[in-house]
């Protein structure tokens, strides 16, 4: 099953902050092609490294959080974050949704910093926080639903069938990477536990008054 949309006639702002993610996640891995090499190991987040100089390194905590492996990695987070983003900043709020994201993506990089911190291998991707949002939208949006594209068919799923796949997918890929002491295929899978966790955590203390909407 491959999500392609949701309802959102219950939206009651534009996303602005989503539209922005979206178009600065784009933006940065233009850059990031043309940097090549040199730009990666740079900018993205690199634990052996960070440990032993913080204050020198503290900018790839967030610079690392717009970078991505690939086509297929930017198109496939940019993705989940256009379904849901939406929603769950409806809710929050522009500014308390932009501060949740960075706190989700901060909270991913260090989980997955205490399970690697002798790695010196790149970290990088929007999956952290984008695992937050995703935790978020369960807690707000139980009875939602998504568009998703099955065969030649469209239909429409709940969307905790579609975010449960996901977590099942990162809480074992994750287990497998623990237990070999390595990134499996070089995804951070520990980071997006971590992130989704976070997010579900801090859900509580950033939604507002509005009652829950059944969207999707």
């Amino acid at each position: 099953m491959f999500p392609i949309g949701d309802d959102d006639t219950s939206r009651r702002t534009i996303p602005l902050v989503t539209y922005a993610l979206i178009a600065l996640n784009v933006l940065f891995f233009l850059v990031e092609l043309s940097g090549g090499d040199a730009f990666i190991e740079k900018w993205a987040f690199v634990p052996d490294r960070f440990l032993a100089n913080p204050s020198g390194d503290f900018l790839t905590l967030f610079s690392s959080m717009f970078m991505h492996a690939g086509w297929v990695h930017l198109v496939g987070n940019m993705l989940y974050l256009w379904i849901f983003g939406d929603n769950v900043e409806d809710r929050f709020g522009h500014i308390k949704f932009i501060i949740f994201y960075l706190l989700c993506g901060l909270a991913a990089t260090f989980a997955q910093l205490v399970f690697s911190s002798g790695s010196n291998v790149p970290n990088l991707g929007a999956s952290g926080a984008i695992a937050g949002v995703l935790g978020a939208y369960i807690l707000l949006f139980p009875q939602g639903k998504v568009r998703v594209l099955q065969g030649q068919q469209v239909i429409q799923v709940s969307a905790l069938i579609i975010i449960g796949l996901w977590i099942v997918l990162q809480f074992f890929s994750g287990i497998g990477s623990i237990a070999s002491t390595a990134q499996t295929g070089g995804v951070a899978y520990i980071a997006h536990i971590g992130g989704f966790l976070a997010g579900f955590v801090l859900t509580f203390l950033f939604r507002g008054n509005r009652g829950a909407q059944a969207t999707g």
